[in-house]
């Protein structure tokens, strides 16, 4: 059993690493392919709905993007490479790279490093400083 587990984790890391590739050579169909393919085979892994929500953004379609990240979410809302590509698209200007796997996600920000900021209406605000 437990080998099986780690063959499945090792072909979502070779998943998330020829994704990485494909898209940049932009070669969205074959990456397209690739996911579906791996959403079939584990429909419950979070990650080819992450890897489908990086493509469709390089793609511009930002709206079944946020779809799919949500989607990658609520089937593990502890896989960090979604929550950061959560965080990261649904600002108004995206502020980091692309979280791919685990290897792309910067580091939890310590309480130190966020603040509240209360504006002239006396609404306050969280403020992150990077």
């Amino acid at each position: 059993m437990k080998k099986a587990f780690q063959g499945e984790m090792e072909a979502r890391q070779t998943l998330c690493d020829q994704v990485r590739e494909l898209i940049g050579l932009n070669d969205f169909d074959e990456c397209e392919r690739l996911i579906c393919d791996a959403m079939g085979k584990a429909p419950h892994a979070p990650e080819p709905n992450n890897l489908l929500g990086i493509l469709l953004e390089k793609q511009g379609d930002h709206l079944l993007a946020m779809k799919h990240f949500r989607a990658a979410w609520a089937l593990d809302p502890t896989y960090r490479p979604v929550r950061q590509n959560l965080d990261n698209y649904a600002s108004f200007c995206a502020y980091s790279p692309a979280a791919y796997d685990e290897s792309d996600c910067k580091d939890e920000p310590s309480l130190s490093k966020v603040e509240i900021v209360y504006d002239q209406r006396g609404i306050g605000h969280v403020v992150k400083h990077h």
